[in-house]
């Protein structure tokens, strides 16, 4: 399932996976997978050949494309706010163990600061590597498809989160996302804000589509294309 793995640095890995990825962090005393995959259901073991201390596990969100090896662990980190999604919509087990916004999970010497950033989805989380001017933002900050229609998907709440995200934009100079190009800049939240702004205002020009037995409105925006909710829908 996996395609290939590359190395950020020598304790920072990420594992392509058709057209999801997911991230090694290694510190002092423990190391940390962001995510675990789509159709992989050995992300745990994969992760234990690039290092022998212990592994756990956080979810930026519950969508399936994000949890496929969860069953590997005893224990995942996620925002209490997606358990709906993990546990209803997605009718999926385990244990959660909660996180909430400005958390510090530190896995040695290498200090991750929890940010909620809900809209893509109500639990959506990112992860600061505070030390390394880095952060992991799952799917709502990339350059390409941010799916946004649907129960679980909100414009206004996205936009406050991008505008949250801006006020720790001295805090780290790369973006690795979930999708889309690895790594981005940091000028691509203002683009995203921007563009997202343009499409509730009406002011964008969409595409009508169908996902999952679904009418939707695509919105290629340039920085990324934004799949919405098609309104006024008979």
């Amino acid at each position: 399932m996996i395609s290939s793995i590359k190395q950020i640095d020598s304790f920072s890995w990420y594992f392509e996976e058709e057209n999801v990825r997911f991230f090694l962090l290694v510190g002092n005393e423990k190391a940390l997978l962001i995510d675990s995959g789509m159709r992989t259901r050995n992300a745990k073991e994969l992760a234990a050949k690039l290092t022998d201390l212990p592994i756990s596990l956080i979810n930026t969100h519950a969508d399936p494309d994000h949890i496929g090896s969860n069953h590997e662990f005893e224990f995942f980190y996620m925002s209490l706010s997606e358990c709906t999604n993990y546990y209803n919509t997605q009718k999926r087990s385990g244990n959660v163990v909660p996180v909430f916004d400005g958390d510090i999970l530190d896995l040695g010497d290498r200090p991750l600061k929890i940010i909620e950033i809900p809209g893509h989805t109500p639990g959506s989380i990112a992860l600061l590597d505070i030390n390394n001017k880095r952060i992991f933002t799952g799917d709502p900050v990339q350059d390409g498809r941010i799916f946004m229609f649907g129960p679980q998907r909100e414009m206004h709440a996205y936009m406050h989160s991008l505008k949250k995200l801006l006020k720790y934009s001295d805090q780290f100079d790369k973006i690795y996302p979930s999708h889309g190009t690895c790594p981005v800049k940091p000028t691509l939240i203002n683009e995203l804000y921007d563009a997202s702004l343009k499409i509730l205002s009406g002011k964008a020009q969409g595409q009508q589509e169908e996902r999952f037995e679904k009418k939707i409105i695509a919105y290629n925006m340039g920085c990324a294309t934004f799949l919405c909710d098609l309104l006024n829908e008979e």
